[in-house]
């Protein structure tokens, strides 16, 4: 049996969010105790807590909602690659990775380091970059960073320019110890009818 590689932030109280998104909460409303049978939790969060992946109506008034994005780019072949110590990304960071033919595409920076605190940059994705790897065939665009873009960005230029190419964005992944190479990935998001992004539990196998 393969071993199942787990991708995603925990949730918990001291998941951070974006500054001024609602916080995480999980509670029982229902004990045990009290019913007699079970126990019943109740969830608060916003739809871009942890790892989550953004619908272009996240930025788009226009763009599709999750339920109406196609499952299968969160489902299949994925290929990691490691691009440490780099300010933004852009096609020239990819110049030594072979991505032709690769249609989920994941990036381990390394720079978000304390996942307990918001981080206060990181390196953003480039515009030029959405073109150049949907020119290769690149589907699905995940990182281990809460965005694509800079943290105090308005316009979003990335998300703007890879929802243009027909890529998919998947954020907040843990990729700490994951070794560059071919994986499958599975990161479905649940499915919200109305919402502009989603959680997702993401997971890779070798």
């Amino acid at each position: 049996m393969k071993k199942v590689i787990d991708i995603s932030m925990p949730l918990d109280e001291k998941i951070p969010v974006w500054p001024g998104d609602t916080p995480f909460s999980f509670a029982l409303n229902w004990t045990k105790a009290e019913s007699g049978s079970v126990n019943v939790g109740q969830i608060t969060m916003s739809t871009h807590t942890g790892t989550h992946i953004d619908a272009p109506y996240h930025f788009d008034e226009q763009g599709k909602k999750v339920f109406q994005l196609d499952l299968d780019r969160y489902v299949g072949p994925a290929r990691v690659i490691h691009l440490p110590d780099v300010e933004s990304i852009g096609p020239e960071e990819l110049a030594d990775h072979h991505v032709e033919g690769v249609t989920r595409l994941l990036i381990r920076t390394g720079a978000w380091k304390d996942r307990t605190r918001f981080p206060t940059s990181i390196p953003h994705i480039r515009p030029e970059l959405a073109p150049y790897l949907a020119e290769r065939g690149v589907r699905l665009l995940g990182l281990d960073l809460p965005s694509v873009d800079p943290l105090d960005s308005k316009e979003l230029p990335a998300h703007h320019a890879l929802h243009r190419s027909g890529i998919y964005i998947l954020e907040g992944l843990v990729l700490d110890e994951v070794e560059q190479g071919e994986y499958q990935l599975i990161a479905l998001p649940l499915p919200l009818l109305e919402a502009d992004g989603s959680p997702v539990r993401a997971v890779l196998l070798p």
